[in-house]
């Protein structure tokens, strides 16, 4: 009883100290200007807004989240093949990696990977 009673108080004082550090370090970064402005996607917030927007970058960042995505789906095959391999298990992976080969062929050709043309 009296060690968890002293781990909450040591708990409570350092996260009230990590909080105060925290708040203190955030009052000098509200008065800098760009860091207060919000930026996203490469555009300047405080000009128009009906600036055209780049499909180059489109297609980097949705080439970047399939890509990011068949990594994760990867990894398990990858840590079962450790564990036992199985004929239906190589087959699937098999067929998963040829659709993602195909599928970066069907990029290259249709030109989505040429970031300078």
């Amino acid at each position: 009883m009296f060690s968890s009673l002293w781990s909450s108080i040591i708990a409570l004082s350092l996260s009230c100290v990590v909080m105060t550090l925290g708040w203190v370090l955030a009052k000098r970064a509200l008065s800098d200007r760009e860091k207060s402005s919000p930026f996203e996607c490469g555009f300047d917030p405080i000009k128009s807004a009906r600036l055209p927007f780049s499909l180059r970058f489109f297609l980097l960042a949705i080439i970047f989240l399939i890509f990011d995505v068949e990594i994760v789906l990867l990894f398990p095959i990858l840590s079962s093949m450790m564990s036992n391999l199985s004929m239906s298990l190589i087959l699937s992976s098999f067929i998963f990696l040829v659709i993602l080969i195909i599928g970066l062929f069907h990029e290259w050709n249709e030109g989505s990977l040429d970031w300078a043309q």
